[in-house]
């Protein structure tokens, strides 16, 4: 049975090749139209590490020449080397995204965590350059500014951040490269970001990190991601469980507030003062929520007693994010508007947090893993040839209508897609690594264990017989 099967397929690909006429007497009783290849508009099927690799390395290839970590007299424009000499003329070198800014917080950890996935120390020399780079200017500045005179505003929110955007995510990048390396010199920075989140940042009054725009008392979904994180893991860095309670409890304020349940989805935005909530469901901010989760997650303590409500929130968030992946595996601009545009950034944050999900055990490989598949197919897709990243939505403060979200642009100078397409690519490689996929009836399936064959169909066990 199976050689006459074979004996069709090896015709029936023959004929497609040829471009016979006789091609046309193809019908169902002598060929397997099942296996007809798909014209899939992206990629379809299943990656392989090689694969992977050669899209992040395009990425870091191309953040390398646009963030130099270099210092210039901003009057003479000269590279200063002696960093006693800084002063209230020096600056960092602009380049194309700024060293100091959330969106490079990211990157940090997406490097950080491409090196653990690949082993490549072009990944690890890009995190120390930059991040010991600004260790060393840290003092000098904090000095001039301590003296009233204004400095560069990409190290002002270094040494003396405003806002959670200026400290949470590079914070929490960098406590994970001092753990990784005790050489690093960060301590300073980590505690001076550490002592803004935890006392200086705006607050509602029931402690939920809060801002005052555009309304008074207004709580952004992206504040989850901006300061939960990096608390839990001043948590796992002090030993201090003061923090993880802290994370815990954002987290849970932040959810009672602005996820939907009956949706699986986060509200953008929630306002003290409005009897109704609007509910626009920004991907990207889904994406820096489901991202805390899976941040706390990884350090939080099993036997803390809301781990479980935790892990509950990220399962429930899977859920809802699954059922919205649009057929070439991106996602929509506004999640659950399928007028709104595919947008990458988020996409690459979902990729991401599900594959994590999957290898860290938390949600079930053989419902999530080919969503993740399909959805790393579509991340890199957006990866051009010079390694941007396109079609991602410039930063984006909080609207209460559709068109606001809808109509926001996107720039492959938009920093928010390069650090998540590396973190997608490095757990991917983990995926590809820990799991078990493998085409069976033309369609990606994950598989408890290795299955010993590469037939186009097959039973779990392997066997072919039909």
């Amino acid at each position: 049975m199976i050689s006459v099967y074979k004996t069709l397929l090896s015709a029936f690909i023959f004929l497609l090749a040829t471009g016979s006429s006789s091609a046309q007497t193809i019908n169902d009783s002598n060929t397997p139209l099942h296996l007809l290849k798909p014209s899939y508009r992206l990629g379809y099927g299943i990656s392989t590490i090689e694969e992977v690799k050669q899209t992040m390395d395009r990425v870091l290839q191309y953040i390398s020449t646009e963030t130099p970590a270099e210092l210039i007299d901003k009057t003479s424009g000269k590279t200063l080397t002696d960093f006693k000499r800084i002063n209230e003329n020096s600056q960092l070198k602009p380049g194309g995204f700024r060293l100091t800014s959330y969106e490079w917080g990211v990157t940090y950890s997406a490097v950080l965590a491409a090196y653990q996935a690949t082993g490549d120390q072009s990944y690890l020399q890009y995190l120390h350059s930059r991040l010991q780079f600004l260790s060393e200017l840290f003092p000098h500045f904090q000095k001039i500014h301590q003296k009233g005179k204004a400095i560069d505003p990409n190290i002002r929110r270094v040494v003396e951040p405003h806002a959670l955007d200026d400290a949470g995510a590079i914070c929490c990048a960098m406590i994970k490269a001092q753990m990784n390396d005790a050489r690093l010199n960060l301590a300073p920075l980590i505690h001076n970001y550490a002592d803004f989140i935890e006392n200086k940042q705006y607050r509602l009054s029931d402690g939920t990190f809060a801002r005052i725009r555009p309304q008074n008392n207004t709580v952004w979904l992206d504040d989850m991601f901006m300061g939960i994180p990096a608390m839990a893991y001043m948590g796992k860095w002090t030993g201090n469980e003061k923090y993880y309670d802290e994370a815990v409890r954002q987290i849970l304020q932040f959810s009672s507030r602005m996820f939907v349940p009956e949706k699986g989805l986060f509200r953008h935005g929630w306002v003290e003062s409005m009897e109704d909530h609007p509910a626009f469901h920004w991907g990207r901010a889904n994406g820096w929520a489901i991202l805390t989760l899976c941040e706390v997650l990884d350090v939080l303590p099993a036997s803390h007693p809301q781990q479980p409500a935790i892990l509950s929130l990220l399962k429930s968030h899977a859920k809802g994010l699954a059922a919205l992946q649009h057929s070439d595996g991106f996602w929509h601009q506004l999640l659950d508007r399928n007028d709104t545009y595919l947008e990458a950034s988020a996409t690459a944050i979902f990729t991401y947090c599900l594959a994590h999900a999957i290898n860290k055990g938390w949600i079930d490989s053989k419902a999530y893993g080919p969503v993740v598949q399909l959805a790393w197919h579509a991340v890199e897709s957006a990866v051009n040839p010079k390694g941007q990243v396109e079609q991602v939505c410039v930063g984006t403060g909080m609207g209460f209508d559709p068109a606001f979200y809808a109509y926001r642009p996107c720039h492959v100078m938009a920093a928010h897609g390069y650090g998540p397409v590396l973190w997608a690519g490095a757990e991917m490689i983990q995926l590809l690594r820990l799991q078990h996929p493998k085409s069976n009836d033309s369609a990606v399936t994950f598989y408890d264990e290795e299955i010993p064959t590469d037939a186009p169909i097959f039973n779990y066990d392997g066997s072919t017989k039909f």
